[in-house]
């Protein structure tokens, strides 16, 4: 693909300045370097619209571009419900999960599991998060990063993969391991307005160019019309993706497993909400990132239907030279992760492929940052300092934090090559987390909402989760993986209840969280939010069912 001088100077231009900006805000922001405090959770000053722009930069990658817009040419709009259902979610989250963590002033999900249960359980679900963040989320992210970039700029042969992967390790790391927390969210303000100004250029200039006749609105009536299959939320039973996304399970089932156990405890994520002015904060970000949530397949998912139709060349489609050697593999595979490269470097004109370019670094890079400071907060916080030096100073928990993030991302550097390619990466993430988010989710509920619940049960039940998971996984089961998801969810619960009742010495847990009506009492803007987003969501599923 060519690049002009205009597009090089763009993308370049967009590295020095949001390295800038990182280190700037590290520098400006009061107290910045004090304490630990100010360097993990940016000195609890964030306000609402920074949370929910924060939010999205960290949930928003290549996993997002590259991976969902092939689950987009692969299955269609279904895979759109990861994004729509997270809209509820977080509403979800906000009401009824985010004034319990604030007012126990957390600094770390596991945190709260030692405040809830205990130090040995807090410290097995540490080690497994540092481990998760390196070894799947660090990797997978550069992994498909780099892939993308090479597809864009290079020539697709996986050449320059690796020196792509160097330079997003490089960019992430250059602002967020000095400045922290405060330097990632608020960068990420930039990188969300740039992300959705490029996922709109490239759906815009795709959907114009699927027939001979252009426009936006008539290629988007093209590909409704040429591709209606692609366009049901709930899959039929004799759909081929249907054990990907298994139709009404999606709304009722282990969908929400995956999306709570997300956006409620995990780290990366929550991270920002605990970083709040205060909980009304907290909230209206949660409730603007779930109304940024709804427009999010329009960047990622219409793309990869697009790449679909001119793959088919149904009749009235635009004929594109090589595009279907451009998907097919070696073997006759279908490659659906080149589709949202592809689109780009054959349809985004000169002088914008550097700001689409841009927009899909900053995506890959503010959650890089993101995930490199929350590993190093749960390693310092959670590792370091109880077991390794229990009166580590201010000054040196920020200095081991540092040192973490970079180790992290050396680890992840390393091994991101090796992940080799993978068909449908989104999938495959969310279907390989799914073996362990069931029985965390599990863990974090019962012991939110019961107070029975015991430390011997939590412990038993997250672990017995995985056994349950690999026996649900096996061929001879052949289940969904979400309705795997649910069915480990549901018989971790009853493990925990069971042991729970069996070895509880009291009738409540002398460390159960004591929950009134007025804990989840919420402000007239979050409650009117919530309504209006579960109104769209309904009128969502009912055209698109």
């Amino acid at each position: 693909m060519h690049f002009s001088v205009i597009d090089y100077g763009i993308f370049i231009g967009y590295i020095l300045f949001i390295i800038g900006l990182g280190l700037w805000v590290s520098r400006t922001k009061k107290g910045y370097e004090k304490n630990s405090e100010d360097y993990f959770l940016a000195g609890k000053t964030l306000p609402w619209w920074a949370i929910g722009a924060s939010l999205i930069a960290a949930n928003i990658s290549a996993e997002q571009f590259i991976g969902m817009s092939g689950s987009g040419f692969a299955i269609g709009l279904a895979i759109a419900s990861y994004e729509w259902m997270a809209a509820l979610t977080l509403i979800i989250v906000g009401k009824y999960f985010l004034p319990i963590f604030i007012e126990k002033k957390l600094y770390t999900i596991p945190e709260f599991i030692e405040q809830r249960f205990s130090t040995n359980l807090k410290t097995i679900l540490a080690v497994f998060w540092v481990a998760l963040f390196i070894f799947v989320n660090l990797t997978s992210v550069l992994f498909l990063g780099g892939k993308a970039i090479d597809t864009i700029v290079g020539t697709g042969d996986g050449s320059m993969t690796f020196y792509a992967i160097l330079m997003l390790a490089f960019i992430a790391a250059s602002y967020s391991l000095y400045g922290g927390l405060s330097a990632v969210a608020w960068t990420d303000i930039l990188q969300v307005a740039l992300l959705v100004v490029g996922g709109l250029i490239t759906s815009a200039m795709a959907l114009n160019a699927v027939t001979p006749d252009g426009g936006i609105w008539h290629g988007l009536e093209h590909i409704f019309i040429m591709a209606p299959e692609k366009f049901h939320m709930i899959l039929s039973r004799d759909n081929p993706q249907y054990f990907n996304l298994p139709g009404v399970a999606v709304l009722i089932g282990g969908m929400w497993v995956a999306n709570l156990y997300y956006w409620g405890f995990n780290q990366y994520i929550i991270q920002r909400t605990l970083a709040a002015k205060s909980l009304k904060e907290a909230q209206s970000g949660i409730a603007f990132a779930a109304f940024l949530k709804l427009i999010i397949p329009l960047l990622v998912v219409v793309p990869g239907i697009v790449a679909f139709v001119l793959f088919s060349q149904p009749h009235g489609t635009a004929i594109i030279d090589g595009v279907q050697q451009a998907f097919l593999k070696t073997d006759g595979a279908i490659n659906y992760d080149k589709a949202y490269p592809w689109l780009i470097s054959q349809f985004v004109p000169i002088g914008f492929k550097g700001l689409v370019l841009a927009a899909l670094t900053a995506a890959i890079v503010s959650s890089l940052a993101s995930m490199l400071n929350s590993t190093s907060t749960i390693f310092t916080m959670d590792i370091y300092k109880p077991y390794f030096n229990k009166k580590s100073t201010e000054k040196n928990l920020v200095r081991v934090g540092r040192m973490t993030a970079a180790a992290a991302l050396l680890i992840a550097v390393l091994l991101a090559p090796v992940m080799g390619n993978i068909p449908q990466m989104f999938q495959y993430i969310q279907e390989y987390t799914g073996l362990v988010s069931p029985g965390i989710l599990a863990v974090f509920v019962m012991g939110l909402f019961w107070k029975k619940t015991t430390n011997k049960a939590a412990i038993i039940g997250v672990l017995s989760s995985i056994l349950v998971a690999l026996l649900l996984k096996s061929p001879a089961v052949n289940l969904p993986f979400m309705d795997q998801m649910l069915y480990t969810l549901l018989i971790t619960m009853v493990i925990i209840v069971g042991v729970s009742l069996t070895t509880a010495e009291s009738i409540d847990h002398p460390r159960g969280i004591s929950l009134t009506a007025s804990t989840f009492k919420t402000g007239e803007v979050f409650n009117i939010s919530a309504y209006a987003i579960m109104l769209i969501l309904v009128i969502l599923y009912t055209v698109f069912w």
